[in-house]
């Protein structure tokens, strides 16, 4: 019986439930469950709780995050990153921005911000799931919510083309977050429209991408009966 804590990479594809299920099917155990939901778009670490560990989920996931993400000005969607429908489009060109306007930008969002969760998200007004009314063409005051960005920063280039311009951003926030609807409100305070088309999680609860394992290499280690080795104790 295994006991810890096991930083798994979730690949692109796979929701956190998949996750949880492959690995019970692995380890053949059901006392297994994971610290918190990573949409199946988003490719990262994904802390998974074994055995005794898993009284402790709820702190893991209480702790902070990092992510990499992408952020596309130019064209915003109906749930705010690359996977939905194109709402708005508007010309991006070099002449617009350069990189020290966005790095000063980016400065402002740091502390404590608001944000209004996406239609697209499982937060719950009127005990139903945003998602829902989303599904059901149904419109719905979100209520604004503090989260808390600890830093934030560009790491690449700015890439005009086509119309948009592209770049990357490294967030580390509190719980709760959606870094797509901070990629949108970086459009907003630009003056354009704006989504997030790609997103990495880097870092949760102290786990980080080196020291995560694909479910195959899991598997693998399982075999051996080399995987309690990869394990975080509880002490």
């Amino acid at each position: 019986m295994y006991n810890g804590i096991l930083p798994v990479y979730k690949e692109r594809g796979l929701t956190s439930h998949d996750v949880v299920f492959k690995l019970r099917k692995i380890l053949k155990t059901k006392k297994i469950g994971h610290t918190g939901t990573l949409d199946p778009e988003v490719a990262g670490v994904l802390p998974v709780c074994i055995g005794n560990a898993t009284r402790v989920s709820d702190y893991v996931m209480d702790m902070g995050k990092a992510y990499e993400a992408t952020v596309s000005i130019g064209r915003s969607t109906t749930t705010e990153d690359q996977t939905g429908d194109t709402l708005e489009t508007k010309g991006v060109h070099s002449a617009d921005f350069n990189k020290d306007d966005i790095d000063r930008l980016l400065e402002s969002f740091k502390g404590i911000i608001e944000q209004i969760p996406p239609m697209y998200s499982s937060v719950k007004v009127n005990g139903k799931k945003l998602y829902e009314y989303a599904r059901n063409n149904e419109t719905v005051e979100r209520p604004k919510r503090k989260v808390n960005i600890k830093d934030i920063g560009r790491i690449s280039e700015l890439d005009f083309k086509e119309n948009e311009c592209h770049f990357k951003i490294r967030v580390i926030c509190g719980k709760g977050t959606y870094i797509r609807t901070l990629a949108t409100d970086i459009g907003v305070k630009l003056g354009f429209p704006a989504h997030m088309s790609k997103l990495t999680r880097i870092e949760s609860g102290g786990f980080v991408l080196k020291d995560s394992l694909t479910l195959e290499q899991i598997k693998e280690l399982h075999e051996q009966d080399s995987l309690q080795n990869k394990l975080f104790p509880l002490e």
